[in-house]
């Protein structure tokens, strides 16, 4: 581009000059015509140069532009590079000195533990040497007191300090014993409250008296029948006694087999409903009652092992547990609370880190003998211990099933966490409730052995029958008497009463001293 700019500039110069040469020539020739010709072709040669020359520096401009910025952005890229270089450099200078000052705290960390190591070799080994100076010291004097040999020293100061160590031993393993003791209870409070928090099922269950409320008390002759004969077919087929006295539209049903109870209760309520009562019929509707009640009692086996995630359990086991649906221990059912039991066995084996399928197995037949007590004499827990190991129930379950009374030794944690979780099922508010009349009797019986005693001046039964409060006249009763009298008393409630729990004996002798200011 600045070639063809030079030679149109060049060219431009030669037309203007060629133009006053020819206006020259033109002048001479041919005169005035001559001149205006002239002056066309110079000032069309004037145009033409001022054109180009335009041109020219148009294309000159933008060729000096272009060259301008492909040498900026030459520069700018080098400029970049440059800066990246620069960044990278002082990166790499800041990491190098932060690197120095990091070897320089470690040489300085290491040179005060090497001081620190030297003065401590030093007082070790003063300390030995010092040791060893009193060690012959000790040596020295022994066998000049004692006219010991160094071997006799020897002994004599090993046993010593074997004394000293034993003695220290015992401070120690006496201060982390109480630090552990402490422990525990603090763990074993969190634990259990824990699992009382988190287990959410009822606690107080159906009343066990089985009444069958009549529409009519007409309807007591026809269950009774000509000269007693549907009553007797009754009783004998179902094996319970049947109470018809003056209480207005109802019968009672009493048995001590409380699946027998149910099975009547059943039926009877079928017949009244019926109205056809009669010996032929009786039997049918027992028969049929019969067998609703063991589906039923199958059907609350299995859904108990459900409701305690428990499985591989034989037939056998299913039906007797579900047995317990129809037993009641107060007003507490006995299948819940197994439930209840195998819930917080789980709950707190886990956090245990026990065994906890077996834990829910060992929770769940517990009381499981309490089906079978009816019918064999026994402790229920050794009833259902022998029942579940003809079952082929594993000896672990076993040994937490007839442990949990402490009548056979516990052999494992699992095994003593049963008889604490049953003691937490039955201690809920409202789990083991008592009949008002029940309650009230015991209250008075418990008054009436208190004031059967001479001296007695008052006598209070509180804290709801948990405790007797005993208040003797001084003048008749003295300090020891009144502690005596305080061990009698506790002994006659426990032959003479039947009482959930413990109670409180308390003899409260009291002296006053009176005088009148006149």
């Amino acid at each position: 581009m600045p070639e063809q700019a030079i030679a149109a500039i060049i060219a431009g110069v030669v037309g203007i000059v060629i133009g006053y040469v020819v206006c020259n020539i033109l002048n001479r020739k041919s005169g005035k015509a001559a001149n205006v010709l002239a002056d066309n072709l110079k000032k069309q040669a004037d145009r033409e140069a001022t054109r180009i020359l335009k041109e020219a520096e148009v294309a000159a401009k933008d060729e000096r532009i272009k060259i301008r910025e492909d040498f900026e952005k030459s520069t700018k890229e080098t400029r970049l590079e440059l800066s990246r270089s620069e960044n990278q450099l002082k990166d790499r200078e800041v990491d190098i000195d932060r690197k120095m000052d990091l070897m320089q705290m470690r040489g300085e960390t290491v040179d005060k533990r090497e001081l620190a190591c030297l003065d401590h070799e030093k007082k070790v080994t003063r300390k030995s040497a010092s040791l060893d100076e009193m060690i012959k010291k000790e040596v020295i004097q022994l066998e000049a007191i004692g006219a010991m040999t160094r071997d006799q020293a020897r002994v004599q100061l090993m046993q010593r300090l074997e004394k000293e160590l034993i003695t220290e031993r015992a401070t120690m393993i006496r201060r982390y014993s109480e630090e552990v003791k402490r422990t525990c209870d603090e763990e074993s409070q969190k634990l259990l409250i824990q699992a009382m928090q988190r287990y959410a099922g009822e606690c107080a269950y159906d009343r066990t008296t089985a009444t069958i409320p009549l529409s009519s008390d007409e309807m007591k002759g026809r269950i009774i029948g000509r000269e007693g004969r549907n009553i007797r077919v009754f009783e004998a087929a179902t094996g319970v006694n049947v109470l018809i006295d003056d209480t207005p539209s109802a019968v009672v049903i009493t048995c001590f087999d409380p699946v027998r109870r149910e099975v009547a209760r059943l039926s009877l309520e079928r017949l009244v409903e019926d109205g056809r009562i009669h010996p032929t019929r009786v039997e049918e509707v027992v028969e049929k009652a019969r067998e609703d009640i063991n589906k039923e009692i199958i059907k609350a086996g299995e859904d108990a092992l459900h409701a305690a995630k428990v499985a591989d359990v034989e037939h056998q086991v299913v039906e007797v547990l579900g047995r317990l649906r129809f037993r009641y221990s107060y007003s507490q059912n006995v299948l819940q609370h197994s439930i209840e039991v195998a819930a917080l066995m789980a709950m707190i084996a886990a956090e245990l880190d026990l065994d906890v399928e077996k834990a829910k197995r060992m929770g769940l037949f517990h009381d499981i003998g309490k089906a079978l007590d009816h019918d064999i004499e026994g402790s229920h827990a050794l009833i259902g211990m022998d029942f579940l190991k003809r079952a082929n129930e594993d000896q672990d379950v076993l040994n937490g099933v007839g442990c949990h009374h402490d009548e056979i030794p516990a052999e494992s944690s699992l095994a003593s966490l049963v008889s604490v979780c049953d003691a937490l099922s039955a201690s809920r508010p409202g789990a083991r409730s008592e009949t008002t009349e029940f309650y009230i009797k015991r209250l008075e019986q418990l008054e009436e052995i208190g004031n059967s005693y001479e001296g007695v001046d008052a006598c209070y039964a509180v804290q709801a029958g948990r405790e007797i409060r005993v208040i003797v006249e001084p003048e008749k009763i003295n300090e020891l008497e009144a502690a005596a009298m305080s061990r009698d008393l506790a002994e006659r409630i426990e032959s003479e009463m039947q009482y959930p729990g413990q109670i409180k004996v308390c003899v409260v002798r009291e002296t006053r001293s009176v005088e009148y200011a006149k």
